[in-house]
Parts: C-alpha cells; structure tokens; sequence
C-alpha cells in the first residue's frame, strides 16, 4: 500500500533547498553580471562602443591609436561596471524596477566618474615625470563630462532592453504556466469517474485494495495541485508516475503492462513536477486503450554523468496514428516548452514513429 503524501513530502523536501539567490536568479529583470557569459557580453560591447568612438573621433591615420587609447578606458570601465552590478543585484532585488534602474544609473555613473579622475591623475602624473603620456586625456572637465553622458545613454538603452527582454521572459512564463495548468486539468473527468467506479466496485469483493486505491488517488490529485515551477527529485516524479499506472491498471487489467527499466537513472536528479506523469497518461490514453488487447509500454532511462536521458515508447494500432485521438500533442509540446524553460538548449524532447510504435526520448542536464 502506498504512503499518502509521499510524493508531496519528497517534492516539499527539494522545495526547501529552494535559496533565495535562485529566485533572484531567474525572476530579475537585471541579468547576473557574475557569469561567465555576461561577463564576455561585457568586453565584446565595450570593444563594440570603443570601435564606434574611435571611428567617430579619429582620422584614418590615427585610428589605431585612438582605438587603442579608448579601448584600454572602456574596458576597464565595462569590467568594473559589471563588477559593482553584481555585487549589488542581490541588494536590488528588494526595489521597485524604477528605483533599482535610478540605483544602477548612479553606481554607473559614480564608477565612471571615479575611474575618469584616475585616468586624470595617472595622465597628470606622468606628464610630470616628464613621461610622455599620449594615452591619457589632458582636458580635465570635457574628458569627465563626456564620460558620463555616453555611459548615462549607453546604461539607459541597456537598462530598458533589459526591461523589455525581462517582460517578455514573464510573457513567455506566464503563456507557460496556463498550459501547464491546462496540463495539470489533464486528468480527464473520465478519468476520475472510472476511478471512482472501480473504487466502488472494489469496496464490495477487495476491501484493501479499494483502500489503496483511493490513497493512490489521493496523492495523484495532490501532486497535482502543487506548484509545478518547484523542481523535485526524480525518484519522486517517478513515484507519482507508478501511482498513476496502478490505477489505470485497476480498469484496464491485463490490458496494460509496464516493464520499468530506470535503475541506472540517478534518482536525487531534480527535474520540474509532472514531466514524466503525463507520457505515461499519453501512452496509455493514445496507445493501450484503441488496442482491444492491450501492449506493453517500456520506460527506461540512463545518465552519462552529465545528462540525463529518458524514453518511453509504447504500441499503437496500424491503421490510425496517436494523432487521430484529439489532444495527443498537448502534453508533448507542453513538456517540450517546460524543458526549454527549465534548460534552454540543453533540455530537448524527441518524438519518433512509425506504423506499430510511438516514442519520446527526453534529454535534461543532470541537477542534483
């Protein structure tokens, strides 16, 4: 007999774990200047502006040394910048987007500034040592001002595309979770009223087993009234999994079987809730329930210590595809958007038939 909220507990568990910096992370319209690839982004768009103020500034014979002048301030300056924004992005997260943006404005410009009067104070102090000091600006008040009216303009485009790109993630989010939801009131009415009619059936031949049934319903529905955003183990995604087949067992019978091959999977992986649930509910629903003698559906799954890889495949009947059963696509091409959310490129799920059987590989990095 199953645990009641065994499936919860496990999830709540991994829920806990949840920090406060992954919320930040990925609910924040001010990207994270502590990463690898922000910090590239960085260099490459300060040589980008510093190659656009060279050719506005310079003639051809000059160029280069212009280039090399404005180049050698700019990325100091981009380096830096990205340096204070990530170390206050943690501390901006309690702001209105307007008051961080005015924040973030003044901290640029306040580095700006600071690193304009040292190029001052370097250039002066050589030209007294008598050193040549052709790299450094000469003109103390025009070299300050125009330094922080193009980092006032270049900061402010940034900062509104980065609003914009941030409501658009929400957008996207948002789209997301209605079909997730939809996903989640996939467990058909005539799913429940068959369960309940095999409950009832059972309560007067298998009294135990009715009991088991209904607790098995119980953590189903229950599972699915949680937040689908939180990651859980693998172990238990997989759990609310066999719940599901057990029930769909007690009405199908011999009709169904399952042959389980998920050893090798590590099962303290974290993945989003209901991500493997509803391609069991689809290979049943599109694939078992036309056969009038059932098939088997095989689920197996293995990891090369980077990735995971998970494939279920099961029979369908030659003359008509998964296809002609309404909603087949709908729970593949929600995991399928769930798995760009949740990895990006490196989250895929691949479907594959032909004229007896249907399969699903899904492919996620391997989080724990």
């Amino acid at each position: 007999m199953s645990q009641p909220g065994a499936v919860e507990q496990a999830g709540a568990s991994v829920a806990e774990s949840t920090t406060a910096d992954d919320i930040v992370a990925d609910d924040y319209f001010l990207p994270d200047f502590c990463a690898a690839r922000m910090v590239l982004a960085v260099v490459l768009i300060s040589e980008l502006l510093a190659v656009t103020v060279a050719l506005a500034r310079s003639p051809a014979t000059d160029f280069l040394i212009e280039l090399a002048r404005i180049s050698l301030f700019v990325q100091w300056l981009g380096l830096t910048s990205a340096a204070v924004l990530c170390y206050a992005r943690k501390r901006l997260v309690s702001y209105s987007v307007a008051a961080a943006s005015a924040i973030i404005l003044a901290l640029l410009l306040g580095n700006t500034a600071l690193l304009s009067e040292a190029a001052i104070w370097i250039g002066r102090s050589m030209t007294a040592r008598g050193t040549v000091a052709l790299m450094f600006p000469q003109d103390h008040m025009s070299f300050l001002l125009r330094n922080e009216a193009i980092c006032l303009i270049v900061a402010a485009l940034l900062l509104r595309y980065f609003f914009v790109s941030y409501q658009w993630r929400l957008n996207v989010k948002a789209e997301a979770r209605s079909r997730i939801d939809a996903l989640q009131a996939r467990i058909r009415p005539h799913f429940l009223f068959n369960s309940l009619n095999t409950i009832a059936s059972l309560t007067r031949s298998d009294a135990a087993r009715a009991e088991e049934a209904v607790e098995d319903l119980a953590d189903l529905f229950r599972a699915t009234l949680k937040d689908p955003d939180i990651p859980i183990t693998l172990k238990a995604e997989l759990e609310l999994t066999r719940i599901y087949q057990r029930i769909e067992m007690l009405r199908l019978g011999d009709r169904l079987k399952v042959n389980w091959n998920v050893n090798a999977l590590p099962m303290r992986a974290r993945i989003p809730g209901l991500m493997i649930q509803p391609l069991l509910e689809n290979a049943i629903y599109h694939g078992i329930e036309p056969l009038d003698t059932g098939g088997v559906i095989d689920i197996s799954g293995e990891t090369d210590g980077h990735y995971v890889e998970f494939r279920m495949s099961n029979p369908i009947a030659g003359n008509r595809g998964p296809a002609e059963r309404s909603g087949n696509q709908l729970a593949v091409d929600n995991i399928r958007q769930r798995l760009k959310l949740a990895y990006g490129d490196e989250g895929s799920l691949e479907v594959t038939q032909n004229a007896s059987s249907y399969q699903v590989c899904m492919k996620f990095p391997l989080r724990e």
